[in-house]
């Protein structure tokens, strides 16, 4: 049990030590005497972790997935479930994305997908896991009748092509006041597909 655990903490520091060398230098600058570095280790401790960078391409991937969960915890947990709903869909069209992870180590590691089957399925799995979470809290709106949606999966899947393609856009986007704008349209869109108000 205690090894496991030294073990999981180890490989912790070293995915965290490995995100923030790529939000400096970009994912493909990366070696593991950098990593080593960053963490004042010996090279050999963090090939001991992960056999090669493939590996700890994975595990920053999974990282993003625990981050990217966060999004869905609410900061009150008294809220009821409409209220959850609303406050994740504004999360979702906010800056609140980029405070989770760096969209430039989002995007280099999607880059990846094209050339790597594992990675690729790793992203999809991501997706999938976002579109889950979303639906489940339309679908607990529903059941609540708190919701009018006859297909919360769909419901789901429409608000977050609406969400990729926003920040797909909006990363090209430096004006902070242009970047607010076309956020909050898309946002208005994403509450439209629900039939609510987003105000």
């Amino acid at each position: 049990m205690g090894r496991k655990s030294l073990k999981e903490d180890q490989q912790k520091k070293i995915i965290e030590a490995f995100y923030n060398i790529a939000i400096s230098e970009g994912i493909e600058n990366i070696s593991f005497g950098k990593v080593a570095k960053e963490l004042d280790m010996h090279p050999s401790l963090v090939v001991h972790y992960f056999s090669n960078k493939e590996e700890m391409l994975l595990g920053l991937i999974d990282y993003i997935i625990a981050s990217y969960a966060q999004i869905y915890q609410p900061v009150d947990t008294n809220v009821d479930s409409l209220e959850r709903l609303v406050e994740i869909l504004n999360n979702i069209f906010s800056r609140k994305w980029n405070t989770y992870i760096d969209d430039s180590v989002f995007y280099n590691c999607f880059a990846l997908i094209f050339r790597n089957p594992q990675i690729k399925s790793r992203y999809r799995e991501l997706h999938l896991l976002l579109r889950e979470w979303l639906k489940s809290i339309i679908q607990e709106c529903v059941d609540k009748k708190q919701l009018l949606c006859d297909d919360p999966a769909l419901a789901a899947d429409l608000i977050f092509v609406i969400s990729d393609g926003a920040y797909y856009f909006l990363s090209m986007v430096d004006d902070p006041l242009e970047f607010d704008r076309h956020s909050q349209k898309y946002r208005i869109e994403a509450f439209k597909v629900l039939g609510l108000s987003p105000n």
